[in-house]
């Protein structure tokens, strides 16, 4: 094995053992578990990651990687603004029915947990946000809308707050409080919400 694969190896076991320990133990979760369970040194975590977190920052952003890739295909840019919209809220709301919703769920709620007791966390992990809505910003800015094209400012301000109809509209169908939020219903809200911003 070269050198690179065996850091690709070391940084991979180390966000899965994170993911695992973060997600079970939050803030509580300890360095060196977390290092014996991927099966190297906490020397690793600060040679990779530069600290405990680092790390959970990278875990966040690995764990939400292949949702961005996913909506990269679902919002192709021959859209307009309404036909994407309406595919991004209902590829939210498939999200809903994956096997691990609720233990996506579970790591939201503790990531909110650890930041509340972290300040340095609570900053990175706001960087890491907004970086991710830089990314939607980018798959809705300049679609067609109402007869000109959508701005990058007015993009940031719909995705900010689909974001937020989102994560609250998914809380409440994975807790049971809208069970009866389908696609349409998502889809609506999204739209409604698109002709406000």
């Amino acid at each position: 094995m070269t050198r690179a694969e065996a850091k690709e190896r070391n940084r991979r076991a180390l966000l899965d053992a994170a993911l695992q320990l973060v997600s079970r133990d939050g803030y509580r979760a300890k360095l060196d578990e977390i290092a014996e369970l991927a099966g190297v040194t906490t020397g690793a975590v600060y040679s990779l990651f530069g600290s405990k977190n680092g790390l959970v920052v990278a875990v966040v952003a690995d764990h939400l990687g292949p949702h961005y890739a996913e909506l990269e295909q679902a919002l192709p840019p021959e859209l307009d603004l309404s036909a994407a919209v309406e595919a991004f809220a209902r590829h939210y709301r498939r999200s809903c029915d994956r096997p691990d919703a609720m233990a996506a769920l579970s790591l939201q709620i503790t990531l909110l947990d650890m930041a509340v007791h972290d300040a340095d966390l609570r900053t990175r992990l706001a960087e890491s946000v907004r970086a991710q809505e830089a990314q939607l910003v980018e798959l809705f800015a300049g679609r067609a809308s109402a007869g000109g094209t959508v701005t990058a400012d007015r993009a940031q301000c719909l995705v900010t707050a689909l974001r937020a109809l989102f994560v609250g509209l998914t809380q409440g169908v994975l807790l049971g409080l809208h069970e009866t939020a389908d696609e349409q219903y998502f889809a609506d809200a999204a739209r409604a919400l698109t002709q406000l911003a």
